[in-house]
């Protein structure tokens, strides 16, 4: 869908340079998505991966982000390689809803009710992000965090558009379950892709 140098804005790796690469399709159909432009994958060009590979090589970035859309509908084992043969970093942000692929030094699992996981990637989740929309959320935030690995990092979030209405909550709920952080979506608040 689109590739662009800037700022993680949220989650573990906030504030870190990073390239990201957004590809198009998905079938989960998060009402709250902010980027439903992606979910229709025959919207969007192909490109092969030595040209994304050059694009990330004519910036200094050093993590690679891919996300989408849900970018575990392709096969990513011919990206990731080709960018880890450059020294590069690969994280994924992915719901976790379709079978993993590619090589990853970190996955962030952002798992949603309308379209669960697989079991096989939870162990494998090097953080854990929930957004919250409503209270019933943090229910949802615990039944996963009793499933991914203890060393897993995790982070309540709001939703962008009930951020006034639930950070409050996520406050008070991390307070009183230290084991969560708060992830805030900064590159919005400083106007960065």
């Amino acid at each position: 869908m689109e590739h662009f140098y800037t700022i993680q804005g949220e989650g573990y790796h906030q504030g870190k340079a990073a390239y990201f690469i957004r590809l198009g399709g998905c079938d989960i159909g998060c009402v709250w998505c902010d980027v439903k432009d992606s979910w229709d994958v025959e919207k969007h060009p192909k490109l092969n991966v030595g040209r994304l590979k050059l694009n990330v090589l004519e910036t200094p970035a050093k993590l690679v982000v891919i996300t989408g859309g849900e970018p575990l509908m392709h096969n990513l084992d011919e990206l990731t390689t080709a960018l880890q043969q450059q020294g590069l970093q690969t994280n994924i942000e992915t719901s976790g809803a379709h079978p993993l692929s590619g090589k990853w030094d970190w996955i962030c699992l952002s798992p949603k009710k309308f379209k669960a996981p697989l079991p096989e990637i939870l162990p494998l989740a090097n953080e854990l992000k929930i957004v919250v929309y409503n209270k019933s959320d943090f229910d949802w935030a615990e039944k996963y965090a009793a499933l991914v690995n203890p060393s897993c990092k995790l982070y309540l979030q709001p939703e962008w558009d009930k951020a006034t209405e639930v950070t409050p909550l996520l406050i008070a709920y991390i307070k009183a379950n230290p084991k969560w952080q708060l992830s805030l979506q900064v590159h919005k608040y400083i106007n960065v892709p």
